[in-house]
């Protein structure tokens, strides 16, 4: 079987890839019947030249090849039809903006695997960016208070080669003695943790957290049962009475945002879970928090203060919480917010070489074992030009039926 590693076409350009040189010469090493070919790419973080080296074809044509791989979406017109292409196509959950792309994907007979719908039996995701979108968010967000109070002047992470570049940037930092709310308990939340554990921030209980102040920067990180109560006042331990029932609870987030200077939001945020905080509660006086490195960025949504998505060449904006609308974010009224939706992307050589270890790990021997764990099965859109059963309530939206 011949798999390609594919050029990534997509504006803005984005430098990552599934495969680096080296994690490709270990995949080589695992599966010898597998031909792995490289399509030229003047962006890529790994150059060609690195792809030569450690022995692969680097070709301006990849037609040839069974399996393409790649991470951003395919623009239409450069789709090879009869193929399978693993790729993040952003349109299981309906994107408008991508409908075009699966229709053209059914019309061209190929099979569609998307990285999101890489999941175990149990429905957890098996392999993503959400941990270096977490590391390089919290960066972010450290560099916007510097920003907000000119404490400090932090580059942007895009330049820096890799995490350890962060991560020295930080220590070099004095920081004041502020409390740091981060919640989630995904690998987006545990990516944050790894940045404010490096940096020697002490973490905290909740009951320290909310009862307590602190002669140097503590963080605490919180989950859904931290954040949100039962509407009738059980005391529950169960996450998946949460997740189960939403609706049976209310956000207690404003505890935390009464003591919290700095909020990393790298939870995952489910339909009809109650919002964190919302607009009027960003108006009250037991609002505290300056600053907001919101990653999970749902637009609009459960972070009342992230008003639009920002982008890696202009990351900061400023919430002001009287109008509800956007301002300057060093306007002293202005809640400072960081809300790139992309930021893996500023981490492009360790989100790579990370990303190829998971798909190595799950997908590639899938393809060698008859997929005897089911992952190609269960991830699999599109075969003979129709919906899979699995993803068969894509079909209005195919259609382009609302």
């Amino acid at each position: 079987m011949k798999f390609a590693i594919i050029k990534e076409r997509k504006n803005p350009p984005d430098r990552r890839v599934v495969f680096s040189p080296s994690k490709l010469v270990e995949a080589k090493k695992q599966f010898s019947d597998a031909v792995f070919k490289v399509e030229s790419s003047d962006i890529r973080v790994f150059p060609d030249k690195a792809y030569r080296e450690a022995g692969f074809e680097v070709l301006e044509n990849v037609d040839d090849c069974d399996v393409l791989i790649g991470v951003k979406e395919v623009p239409i017109d450069a789709l090879i039809p009869n193929k399978k292409y693993f790729f993040f196509s952003h349109t299981i959950k309906k994107q408008p903006y991508n409908r075009k792309l699966l229709q053209a994907i059914l019309k061209n007979n190929i099979e569609l695997y998307d990285h999101e719908t890489i999941v175990s039996e149990k429905g957890f995701r098996l392999i993503g960016f959400g941990r270096y979108a977490g590391i390089v968010g919290a960066y972010n967000g450290f560099r916007a208070w510097g920003l907000k109070y000119n404490s400090w002047n932090l580059p942007k992470a895009g330049p820096l080669p890799n995490q350890a570049a962060l991560i020295k940037e930080l220590n070099g930092l004095e920081l004041p003695n502020i409390k740091i709310l981060l919640t989630g308990s995904g690998k987006v939340s545990n990516g944050s943790k790894e940045m404010l554990d490096a940096i020697n921030i002490k973490s905290v209980s909740v009951e320290n957290y909310l009862n307590n102040t602190f002669d140097e920067p503590v963080y605490c990180k919180i989950d859904v049962l931290d954040y949100n109560k039962r509407l009738d006042g059980t005391e529950v331990n169960d996450v998946f009475d949460f997740f189960n029932h939403p609706e049976k609870y209310e956000s207690n987030f404003m505890r935390f945002a009464k003591v919290t200077d700095y909020y990393i939001a790298g939870h995952f945020y489910g339909d009809g879970a109650p919002y964190l905080y919302t607009r009027n509660d960003v108006k009250s006086s037991d609002f505290n928090i300056k600053v907001v490195a919101d990653i999970s960025c749902d637009v609009d949504g459960p972070v009342a203060t992230t008003l639009r998505a920002s982008t890696i060449a202009d990351p900061i904006y400023g919430y002001d919480p009287q109008t509800e609308s956007e301002v300057n974010y060093k306007n002293e009224n202005a809640i400072t917010v960081m809300a790139v939706d992309n930021l893996p992307c500023e981490l492009p050589q360790d989100a790579s070489e990370g990303f190829g270890d998971m798909f190595l790990k799950h997908v590639i021997p899938a393809f060698f074992n008859h997929d005897k764990d089911g992952i190609l099965k269960r991830a699999k859109i599109t075969e003979n030009g129709k919906l899979t059963s699995n993803f068969s309530y894509l079909e209005d939206y195919v259609k382009g039926i609302e």
